[in-house]
């Protein structure tokens, strides 16, 4: 008999079997007052040490605080209007630029307001695309990063620097610039020099992927037209209702840990239409937050629903539902009989997100909680970026990078198998049946431009593959994912199968050594190519399994191509 979903205020659920461990779970937080220690700034909810605990629960209030900034804000939104802006550049990586891209996708442009376009990608080609499009004159560019140190975000920054120089002069240079940075960084000191526009200082005590409800969400969003007073209103009446334990959030963050301690740690987010772009920041929410310590939950996003047959045991189910939407209510409801764990939130409207950003935060925060980890930091991401960095210097040094000789070419694809590959040959079928075991997934890493051809093509090949070993599978651009899910990747159970995909450059740019100056030791094509590298080399270090094809000539059909030897 197919139980009956229970619901709270804000969550309908049912989990079958593990109803008991879930509600076993519930109990003890209250005993515990887990809730009421996170309110309070208690690390010891999650580790006896308070590094990388205490300095990062400033998310907890974000939202009052930015709420008192509103005036601000629209001030300058109004400002830059009526001196004829029509396009916000955001220049960022990971947390600094995926709550941005939720809103700036969702509430779309507002009329008389600029459009808001997100560059993440040290692709040389995405970067020349941005370049093209729009006009230096009517353009405003937001350089945001917490440590102020991040290398794509500063390169992103001296390559338009230059541009606007040698479009309006370097007197008018600086006003088509802001910052968003924590106090003191190495950004602030750059936008003090170059004199932008204006330079937000964020709380230190947010780290970036909580950071939705803070400067780095919201200075966007204002700038765009979005109406920042109702957004905080509802993410307000969430904070509220989120410090009781019977919240929705407290519910969904226990029933997270506990899936993913009996082995569902596949999480799939089913969207109704319009809120697909919110699952981007989810995604980087829960992978950065929980994989870790062998540990972890693996977010599935941009999936479409199917049948019960195609997933695996390790599956559960999210839904976030838009008002009276019934678009997967029949695909869901199939799972619930099938057996598998569904949960559904409901989204009044658009503005709801704001509530959703601290809704998730604190879910995450209780999952990380039953998991025993510290969702707040981020211990292995460090590795891809230090070797990446590695490569950088000696390519400075030596003018060249160490390259690996293919495993096989076959006509325009070139194969490369990591050292625990070595029985894969060059099929991707082979490798993946190497790897498969129970909890396997595969994810793709595509170091390519992030455009709709390549959207449709990797698609595919994710959909074929899926069907074909009937397990999970990601897909993520790169350098764009190393901010996202590259600490699950290295920090979770080793589950993992990893298919990194790059491709020779159609063309290359010059990354600036310094603004305003010409001179220039590295590209966007080398820093792009030092970056896949460095992370393949930092999962072969943690153990992974990696296989790596490289593209030449028509990559799309390259890409076809391997999906259609999967049928």
């Amino acid at each position: 008999m197919t139980e009956k979903p229970r619901a709270n205020r804000t969550v309908s659920w049912t989990v079958g079997a593990y109803r008991d461990a879930v509600e076993r779970r519930l109990a003890r937080l209250r005993d515990e007052k887990i809730i009421e220690r996170i309110g309070g700034h208690d690390h010891t909810v999650w580790k006896t040490a308070s590094t990388e605990i205490t300095n990062r629960l400033g998310w907890l209030h974000s939202a009052g605080v930015i709420s008192k900034n509103i005036r601000h804000l629209t001030a300058l939104a109004d400002e830059i209007r009526a001196e004829g802006c029509r396009h916000v550049i955001l220049l960022g990586m990971g947390g600094s630029i995926l709550a941005p891209e939720v809103l700036g996708s969702v509430f779309g442009r507002r009329s008389g307001y600029p459009s808001l376009t997100i560059l993440d990608s040290t692709n040389p080609e995405a970067v020349t695309v941005c370049a093209r499009r729009f006009d230096p004159a009517r353009s405003l560019f937001i350089v945001a990063t917490k440590s102020g140190t991040t290398v794509e975000t500063l390169s992103f920054f001296k390559f338009f620097y230059n541009r606007i120089i040698d479009a309006l002069g370097r007197e008018e240079a600086g006003k088509h610039f802001i910052a968003i940075t924590d106090p003191g960084t190495p950004l602030a000191e750059l936008a003090d020099r170059y004199r932008f526009r204006a330079t937000f200082f964020n709380d230190p005590d947010i780290g970036g992927r909580y950071s939705a409800l803070s400067c780095f969400g919201l200075v966007p969003a204002a700038l765009i037209g979005v109406d920042l007073k109702v957004l905080l209103d509802r993410a307000a009446a969430v904070m509220s209702d989120s410090m009781s334990p019977d919240s929705g959030a407290t519910l969904l963050g226990c029933i997270i840990g506990e899936l993913a301690l009996a082995g569902r740690d596949k999480m799939t987010l089913i969207s109704s239409p319009g809120l697909e772009p919110f699952g981007n920041w989810v995604e980087q929410l829960v992978a950065e937050s929980t994989g870790k310590e062998g540990r972890g939950v693996l977010p599935v996003i941009g999936e479409p629903l199917d049948t019960p047959d195609v997933y695996g045991n390790d599956r559960f189910f999210v839904h976030l539902r838009l008002g009276k939407d019934k678009t997967s209510d029949k695909g869901l409801s199939d799972l619930e009989r099938a057996g598998y764990p569904v949960i559904t939130i409901p989204v009044l409207d658009r503005f709801d997100l704001g509530g959703q950003f601290f809704f998730w935060e604190m879910a995450v925060s209780v999952a990380g909680w039953c998991l025993e980890i510290n969702p707040f930091d981020q211990p292995d991401v460090e590795s891809s970026k230090a070797l990446a960095r590695r490569m950088v210097d000696d390519y400075k040094e030596n003018g060249t990078l160490i390259r690996e000789e293919p495993s096989l070419i076959d006509g325009d694809i070139m194969v490369f198998r990591g050292p625990k590959s070595q029985g894969a040959g060059g099929s991707l079928i082979s490798f993946i049946e190497e790897g498969m075991k129970d909890g396997a997934y595969v994810a793709i890493q595509a170091y390519l431009p992030h455009d709709l051809a390549y959207d449709k093509a990797l698609h595919t090949l994710r959909l074929r593959l899926r069907d074909r070993f009937g397990i999970a599978v990601t897909v993520g651009y790169g350098p764009r994912f190393l901010h996202s899910t590259g600490q699950l990747h290295k920090g979770d159970a080793g589950m993992g199968l990893f298919v990194q995909i790059t491709a020779d450059d159609v063309e290359d740019l010059p990354i600036p050594e310094e603004p305003g100056s010409p001179a220039s030791s590295i590209t966007f094509g080398i820093l792009n190519e030092a970056q896949a590298a460095g992370d393949r080399q930092a999962l072969q270090d943690a153990g992974r399994r990696v296989m790596r094809f490289h593209l030449k000539g028509d990559r799309i059909g390259m890409l076809l191509r391997l999906a259609e030897a999967l049928v």
